[in-house]
């Protein structure tokens, strides 16, 4: 097979086989942005590189973030000067390589009375960050008076605010950076593959570990992937490999929650995103995105379930009273709630500190066994973290057989669906891609909505429609509701490794998250079609739809307490 070819799930047998057969530099485990990052970088800088990740890519906190790829502004007030200038600049450099993934809008910064930061603390703190993360001078920060804060954001609670500022964020789609990620790392050679759990590690005659005892949770089968090093950035998960490994010693984890609602733009009809003070200190944001807009995060330590932390009433309360407090007008209530997620931080421990003071910095654990593990760190810092693990590796190969160290290659490299010069270029792809899908009753929103999330990727969607209307009237089935939908489940089942209706529907499409009411009315639709691609039998898709029904109504069941 080409490398193209282990991206179809239609194809699943061979990948595994592939896994099982070989032996690779190294086996990286997880499959978050952390774990795509390395199998990247490893890849583009010549090693053979497997990917396993125990559900599906991005499942974990890398669909669960604020969806932001920021520069770190609240980090400054814990001093983390590095910080701010490491994921400034790297948000740059993202935003370059992933234009149709990653959207620079403004974000309004509210001076309120009472609140953590003054008009005089605010301004000094936006101009040292901008500084700091070499934000070029039209996107600088611009201070507001009161009068102007309040006409730019009429919602805004009129006896609190003193002031205000504008600023850049960067808003991207956290689970598409993964996937777009994986596609690259599998266009340089790398072997990834989701649904995959490493069960037990293994080791050579000198106890150094040498890969993975795993099972593919889709089959039931297990075999061993082997390697020459082992990466472990299982994010939450980390500990765990290292209690595996048995080197799970001095520091550990520290898990804390963040959870996001969803309400209709109706509801709360912001005209910018706003990142605004809490009363108990913290901030959080609301951010308006296609219809909707969403709110969060609460930042609380965690010691439930791992795979669904939940969002409880508690936190749910929370979120909704400081919405309340700076949009009172809006009044939101628990019902207004059409979705939620919750994610988890692998932090630091650090005894003493209180989850919002922990630093959010990444940290590499080597153990006597040689396994590499990375814990900690941003979404915006992937890249980084990614370059510094695998430098580790590619150092100690140079120790073990003097091989060639290499340098990272990652900076200018244009991810999967990219392919933009800049974001004109985006417009006009969507104009040309809105005339090309006309023919099949695309609409211009139905092809943005694409471009979107698939990029430069999008074109391989409509000229699958026409080849499935074409094959429709060959073999004389009836024609879907819609071509595109069609198409994309296929190219999802094809192109990026879905195996399921959640796959689909919460990390490579986001709908269960921001179109939920949508999925309704298209369920039965989606269901045909993976029973028909992944041909299904009536037991199977049984199971399938009860158990994506569990995570369609997991979104809106908010429990009393932690799971």
């Amino acid at each position: 097979m080409n490398n193209q070819e282990y991206l179809s799930s239609l194809n699943r047998q061979a990948i595994v086989e592939k896994l099982g057969g070989e032996e690779f530099d190294i086996l990286v485990i997880g499959g978050g942005i952390t774990g795509a990052g390395i199998a990247l970088d490893a890849a583009t800088r010549g090693l053979r590189v497997a990917l396993i990740e125990k559900h599906d890519f991005a499942s974990g906190t890398s669909s669960r973030s604020t969806k932001l790829i920021h520069g770190g502004l609240r980090y400054l007030k814990q001093f983390e000067i590095a910080l701010v200038r490491e994921v400034g600049q790297e948000r740059d450099i993202v935003f370059h390589n992933a234009p149709h993934l990653v959207i620079p809008e403004k974000m309004l910064l509210p001076i309120v009375k009472g609140g953590s930061l003054s008009s005089f603390s605010a301004s000094i703190g936006l101009y040292v960050y901008d500084w700091l993360a070499g934000v070029v001078r039209s996107e600088r920060r611009k201070m507001l008076s009161t009068k102007t804060t309040l006409q730019t954001e009429p919602l805004l609670n009129k006896d609190i605010v003193i002031g205000g500022a504008l600023y850049t964020e960067y808003r991207s789609d956290d689970a598409r950076l993964v996937i777009e990620t994986i596609k690259k790392a599998v266009e340089h050679g790398a072997v990834c593959l989701n649904y995959i759990e490493a069960k037990n590690l293994i080791y050579n005659n000198q106890g150094k570990v040498t890969g993975a005892d795993s099972t593919d949770l889709n089959s039931g089968n297990s075999f061993q992937v082997k390697a020459r090093k082992v990466i472990n950035a299982a994010g939450p998960w980390v500990d765990e490999i290292r209690e595996l490994d048995k080197s799970r010693k001095g520091k550990r984890l520290h898990l804390t929650k963040g959870i996001h609602l969803v309400v209709d733009h109706a509801r709360l009809p912001i005209h910018h995103a706003t990142y605004f003070d809490v009363a108990d200190g913290r901030m959080i944001f609301a951010i308006p995105r296609a219809g909707i807009t969403y709110i969060g995060t609460t930042d609380t330590n965690y010691k439930g379930n791992k795979e669904n932390p939940g969002v409880t009433k508690a936190d749910v309360d929370y979120i909704l009273a400081a919405a309340n407090a700076i949009f009172p007008d809006a009044k939101l209530a628990v019902e207004d709630v059409q979705s939620s997620w919750s994610g988890l931080r692998p932090l630091i421990h650090e005894d003493g500190k209180d989850p919002s003071e922990l630093s959010r910095k990444d940290e590499i654990f080597i153990s006597s066994s040689g396994l590499v593990s990375i814990a900690g760190g941003k979404l915006t810092g992937y890249r980084q973290m990614a370059r510094k693990s695998v430098d580790v590796v590619l150092k100690q190969m140079k120790e073990d057989d003097n091989q060639a160290f290499v340098s990272c290659k990652t900076e200018k490299m244009t991810l999967s669906g990219g392919e933009f010069k800049n974001r004109d270029e985006i417009f006009k792809y969507i104009e040309k891609c809105t005339g090309e899908a006309k023919q099949i009753g695309g609409t211009q929103q139905e092809v943005a909505d694409l471009v979107w999330k698939y990029g430069s990727n999008t074109a391989e969607i409509i000229e699958k429609a026409y080849e499935l209307r074409e094959t429709n009237r060959t073999t004389g089935a009836e024609q879907p509701e819609n071509l595109l939908w069609q198409a994309e489940v296929w190219y999802g089942i094809n192109k990026e490794l879905v195996l399921n209706l959640g796959d689909f529907l919460i990390r490579r499409t986001g709908m269960l998250y921001f179109e939920r009411p949508q999925i309704a009315k298209r369920l039965g639709f989606y269901k045909q079609q993976f029973a028909q691609m992944l041909k299904w039998d009536n037991v199977e898709l049984q199971h399938q739809a009860e158990y994506f029904n569990n995570e369609y109504t997991a979104v809106v069941d908010f429990t009393n307490e932690e799971k």
